[in-house]
């Protein structure tokens, strides 16, 4: 049984976990806001989603381990370790020469946001057992990550224009040196495991990584093989393969990495489609907003990350809103499909923009998706961990994160294959009757669009063959537009989805019955 904790120790303790959250929080944010200007330095607009899908790949299979690891042997030695590599990492990233570098330091920072992710959320159940009670301290971990947030796209367009796109790597620093003595001082080192037994199935996580990598690989050649080649689906066969086994394994192995007894609980189950599938949406918003309002509608780094932060200081809100609600309300697992409906309407109208909308509809917009995101994302980890045992929590906890990383993942990959298609077809059109090679190249990709130096290019090109290099811009612009409104319009239909699920989660009976939670 664990020592009484002052009161004081547990906010210092908190106070720990908040950097870190603010550690994840930031980089999520920042990175999107920057990105388009890293692609017009570094000139690799095919890798954009690898950017975020190489961190979203290491990040979900190491959410799995951590939190699995966390339940063995306490989480705080995860936590420290998981600090010093983020922070590492994020040096890495702001040292990058190519987009290949960047890529691989971003699926080696991923690394440490899984093992932050994986180890800090369930550290919150160690130090407040009680449900009721972890519902308001909760309150302070959610806002802190909605601020943090929030303030990532403002922060990110402000330091890309006045000091480079590096620095949304190098803010990372600071916080990570901050963290790492908080943490270590006052984060106690509970372990919740009573067996002898702390063993781990180092192949079950092996084959967790395998199928990760070749679910993101096959989803990116969707676009590049096309349907018809045998090449991908052999690719399909061998992702399905591997994902079997792991499953398989799974159900044979004396310590699985994610136990199949988790998945006996219903509401588990439910929790798990509803995590991948926000997971999905809620990347998708956050990640191509910048290239709609960059890209799409030509603003400044500045200008499209003061638009995006509605989005994320309402996630705080909704957050705060939430917390204060799921105590008081009889049927609180109802929160997450009231939030689902409000986020279909916002989502709706950021998929009617254009560069004619006035900017504080757009942000109203953002404002909408962001505070239904925040009824959904506690409540996920919440309800999860009051639906299995106190030793399973880490493992329940990370299992919610890691299936909405892997939404994500497979949301950018999904979306840059949507964009990337309806581009192409759209500046088809737009080309036709051009015999030009070199403006065809030009505007065979969005990079274009957020490239100055691009752009003067074709308009001297267009000079010297007597076209509209206006009229050529504003038409790849339409294209790119259209092809972000395409994957707008899909979360809408994945929204629906979440919502004819949610409305059949079973009662949260923690909230009502904190005593089942000892």
């Amino acid at each position: 049984m664990a020592e009484p904790r002052s009161t004081w120790v547990s906010i210092a303790a908190m106070s720990g976990i908040c950097l870190v959250m603010m550690l994840i929080a930031l980089d999520q944010t920042v990175v999107g806001t920057a990105l388009p200007r890293v692609v017009a330095e570094l000139q690799g607009y095919a890798l954009y989603p690898w950017v975020a899908s190489a961190y979203l790949m290491t990040n979900a299979v190491m959410i799995a381990i951590t939190g699995r690891l966390g339940d063995l042997y306490g989480r705080k030695p995860f936590v420290l370790a998981a600090i010093v590599l983020f922070t590492l990492a994020s040096a890495l990233c702001g040292m990058a020469q190519s987009m290949l570098q960047l890529v691989l330091a971003r699926a080696l920072q991923g690394i440490g946001g899984g093992m932050l992710a994986g180890a800090a959320f369930a550290s919150v159940s160690d130090l407040f057992p009680d449900p009721l009670q972890r519902v308001r301290w909760q309150a302070m971990l959610s806002a802190t990550f909605g601020i943090a947030t929030a303030m990532g796209p403002a922060l990110g367009g402000w330091l890309t224009e006045h000091l480079g796109w590096r620095s949304v790597f190098y803010v990372n620093l600071p916080i990570g040196l901050l963290a790492l003595p908080v943490v270590w001082r006052y984060l106690p080192h509970q372990v919740n495991h009573d067996s002898d037994d702390r063993s781990i199935d180092w192949l079950g996580a092996g084959l967790l990584a395998a199928g990760f990598c070749a679910i993101l690989f096959t989803t990116e050649r969707f676009g590049t093989l096309g349907l018809a080649s045998p090449w991908l689906w052999a690719m399909v066969a061998g992702t399905g393969l591997v994902c079997w086994l792991f499953v398989r394994h799974q159900s044979r192995s004396r310590a699985p990495v994610i136990p199949p007894r988790l998945f006996a609980e219903k509401a588990v189950r439910q929790l798990c489609v509803l995590g991948f599938l926000t997971g999905l949406v809620m990347f998708v918003l956050i990640f191509y907003a910048p290239l709609l309002l960059q890209g799409g509608f030509g603003l400044s780094p500045k200008a499209a990350g003061m638009l995006v932060t509605p989005l994320l200081v309402s996630i705080t809100v909704g957050s705060i809103i939430n917390g204060r609600l799921v105590p008081r309300l009889p049927q609180p697992e109802k929160l997450i499909s009231w939030g689902l409906l409000v986020l279909m309407f916002g989502t709706a109208l950021l998929a009617t923009l254009n560069d004619a909308t006035p900017h504080w509809l757009m942000a109203l917009g953002f404002a909408i998706c962001g505070l239904s995101l925040g009824f959904q994302l506690p409540n996920l980890t919440l309800q999860v961990q009051a639906s299995v045992a106190r030793a399973d929590v880490g493992v329940a906890s990370a299992l919610i994160q890691m299936t909405r990383m892997l939404g994500s993942m497979i949301g950018a990959s999904a979306a840059g294959l949507a964009v990337d298609l309806r581009y192409r077809q759209q500046v088809g059109e737009v080309l036709a009757g051009v015999h030009s090679p070199d403006i065809v190249r030009l505007l065979d990709s969005p990079q274009l669009l957020i490239r100055a130096q691009e752009q003067v290019q074709l308009g001297q090109l267009a000079d010297r063959l007597g076209l509209d290099a206006a009229g050529l811009l504003d038409g790849a612009r339409l294209s790119l537009v259209s092809g972000i409104h395409l994957a707008f319009f899909a979360c809408i239909v994945v929204t629906l989805l979440c919502y004819l699920i949610a409305r059949g989660l079973p009662p949260f009976v923690a909230a009502r019955t904190p005593a089942a939670a000892h």
